[in-house]
């Protein structure tokens, strides 16, 4: 009996453990069928931005504002937004200045599309290091502060591979991130959506694969319900990206509605108007935006920030046609930001007046709109017609001189330039020596007409050229290096033009070999400038229109007439895509004569390089005039150690006297 008993309660033992394991078994199938039907499971009837509404909470390492997401601090983005769960709507474009929280759409979009529409999406930055960044900083605490999407992406602690920095799994579909140079990434396994950020600043070929854009879109052509969506700054007219394709869609602007006429306008930097004040502190401009308001371009009306910002707005569409096309693109700019304000905006642009590249960086970002190099920035009309009359050789305000000398087979073309503070500069004489630059009777004369010469003030003070650049560049390197290295205690250099953009303007001069017949006869002094750096900014200063900082001078004579002007503008900068640097200056048809512009740029250069003390100047030549200088306190300065062995061709001895 007791041996029965036993056998029955070891068999009912293992029936109860086989039933068990079979709750086990059906709890675990439940729950990959689970995961399963989550995938497959419908959409709930919601858009993007009720989603976002119902269900973001913005994080507090990607956003000023953290905690759950509302559409009314960035109205303009709800149509975006919605536009993605509109079936006629098969791309979205936009293009948007920084602040107005475009990145937000983007993840709004994404975290809809994990939560409640699952598919594979596919995200293109320009490069790795981006869409690395992109994951850690904006993606992954969406996922961690989103309870609805922490629940469906795979913890990154897990021992799943399924959640990388640029990979994240959920039922449904994987979000793959890559940089715009990968071509593998691009154009394999097929996706449902494609999203790409920044999109002017991606590759312009994936390898030797082609268009990165093209690569991806491709890979949604199985999909009835594919979605597209792109999004970026502007950046240069007629080579921007993001631009062309704005064009192929709606064309939408973010219009406010004037409170006196009624009318609906885009507001934009040219309806800007704004007062500030300037100080100069340490050297250094310095301002203050004291009144920023708006102009309207129908009716006049002036309103302030804060009155426009609260007027009913919407999005206007200029080519409505293309939604037949399934395209809607939308431009929004920083002016109706909710965090940018509008004297910030002008303080950005303010300081970063006479600075190409600054500007373009405010145009693009902040104004949103496409920066123009237009390459004729000014003409010669315009030029001559600001010429003045000089009371004397040398205007009040110069304080002191250099020159630039252009070496030609038959001639030495050269330009005296006065420089004052904060960059502003005078045209003091432009010349040409005839004779052949191996002939000392040419140098006789640059060194009467240039070199030697005492330029005079109206009450008959004098300055000399502190220090003098002529180029070695041509026939007769070897001869410059000579002569320049005759007249060396008149500070006259030779120099060497370096092209490109990375070069810098000027650096600290090289010994360089003299050679004569094979044989090295001595040395001289050479400086590299990198001329490209110097025509920059000539253009940028001759776009400053008011005397003062930056301001170009011209006297009203026939030295600085129609063919110095022609000169000067002779080159401008031309977009060349492909190249590693595709900005290239080039001469413009008809202006092949730009020796103006290279003396100009030898002058503007020999002044960085010697970079004068011209408060100590100014100081030297109101005591040469008799006017009382207040007196300085002296500073103690240790004496300097004497040297045993002076260095030979010390160039700093040459500087002392400026």
């Amino acid at each position: 009996m007791t041996s029965q008993k036993t056998d029955k309660e070891r068999k009912e033992a293992e029936r109860r453990k086989k039933a068990e394991q079979r709750k086990k078994d059906i709890k675990r199938l439940n729950a990959v069928l689970a995961k399963v039907l989550t995938g497959l499971k419908p959409p709930d009837d919601l858009t993007v931005s009720e989603w976002a509404e119902k269900k973001r909470r913005l994080s507090s390492e990607s956003s000023a504002e953290p905690g759950p997401w509302r559409t009314s601090r960035t109205p303009y983005l709800r149509e975006p937004m919605d536009a993605f769960t509109d079936p006629k709507v098969r791309r979205i474009v936009m293009v948007a200045a920084s602040q107005v929280g475009k990145s937000e759409f983007i993840n709004n979009t994404i975290g809809y599309i994990i939560d409640e529409d699952p598919g594979s999406i596919l995200f293109v930055h320009p490069t790795t290091i981006d869409a690395k960044e992109y994951s850690k900083l904006r993606i992954a605490p969406m996922i961690r502060d989103c309870p609805t999407l922490a629940e469906k992406v795979v913890s990154p602690k897990s021992r799943d591979t399924g959640n990388t920095i640029l990979q994240k799994t959920y039922p449904g579909g994987i979000l793959t991130m890559c940089g715009s140079t990968e071509a593998h990434s691009l154009a394999s396994k097929p996706i449902r959506y494609v999203f790409g950020d920044e999109r002017d600043r991606w590759a312009t070929s994936a390898g030797n694969e082609g268009d990165p854009w093209g690569l991806a879109m491709a890979r949604q052509r199985t999909f009835y319900n594919a979605k597209a969506v792109e999004v970026s700054t502007p950046t240069i007219k007629g080579w921007s990206a993001i631009e062309a394709s704005y064009s192929e869609g709606t064309m939408e602007r973010w219009k406010s509605r004037c409170p006196h006429c009624g009318e609906y306008f885009e507001i934009k930097f040219a309806d800007i108007r704004y007062e500030y004040e300037m100080n100069v502190v340490a050297g250094k401009k310095t301002y203050k935006v004291t009144s920023v308001y708006h102009i309207c371009p129908g009716c006049g009306y002036i309103g302030s920030e804060m009155e426009l910002k609260r007027q009913p707005a919407r999005w206007e569409a200029e080519n409505p046609s293309a939604i037949e096309h399934g395209v809607r693109s939308f431009w929004l700019n920083a002016f109706v930001s909710a965090w940018a304000t509008w004297p910030s905006i002008i303080l950005e642009y303010l300081k970063a007046i006479g600075d190409t590249k600054k500007l373009q960086v405010v145009y693009n970002t902040s104004f949103g709109e496409l920066w123009e190099d237009r390459g004729d920035i000014q003409d010669e009309d315009s030029l001559m017609a600001r010429r003045e009359e000089y009371n004397a050789e040398l205007p009040e305000g110069v304080l002191c001189l250099t020159a630039g000398v252009d070496t030609q087979d038959n001639r030495m073309e050269y330009e005296v330039v006065g420089h004052g503070h904060f960059g502003e500069t005078w045209g003091i004489e432009k010349g040409i020596i005839m004779g052949v630059p191996d002939e000392r009777e040419t140098w006789k004369r640059l060194d009467e007409q240039v070199f030697d010469r005492v330029f005079h003030f109206a009450d008959g003070l004098g300055l000399r050229v502190s220090l003098s650049f002529v180029d070695e560049g041509g026939h007769f390197t070897q001869d410059v290096r000579t002569e320049c290295n005759r007249r060396i205690g008149k500070k006259v250099f030779a120099i060497k033009g370096l092209p490109g953009p990375d070069k810098p303007f000027t650096a600290p001069p090289k010994k360089m070999r003299i050679v004569i017949n094979g044989r090295t006869v001595g040395n001289c002094w050479q400086y590299q400038i990198g001329v490209d750096s110097g025509k920059q900014s000539i253009m940028d200063n001759l776009l400053v229109q008011t005397p003062g900082s930056k301001y170009c001078h011209f006297p009203k004579r026939d030295d600085y007439g129609a063919a110095f002007f022609k000169g000067l503008l002779s080159e401008h900068l031309v977009y060349k895509a492909g190249l590693k640097q595709p900005w290239q200056w080039e001469i413009i048809p008809g202006h092949e004569r730009n020796e103006a512009l290279d003396c100009r740029n030898y002058a503007l250069a020999a002044f960085r390089a010697m970079n004068p003390n011209l408060d100590a100047i100014e100081r030297k030549i109101k005591m040469s005039r008799g006017i009382a200088v207040p007196q300085q306190t002296p500073v103690a300065q240790a004496q300097p150690k004497k040297q045993s062995k002076p260095k030979r061709n010390n160039i700093s001895k040459y500087y002392e006297d400026w």
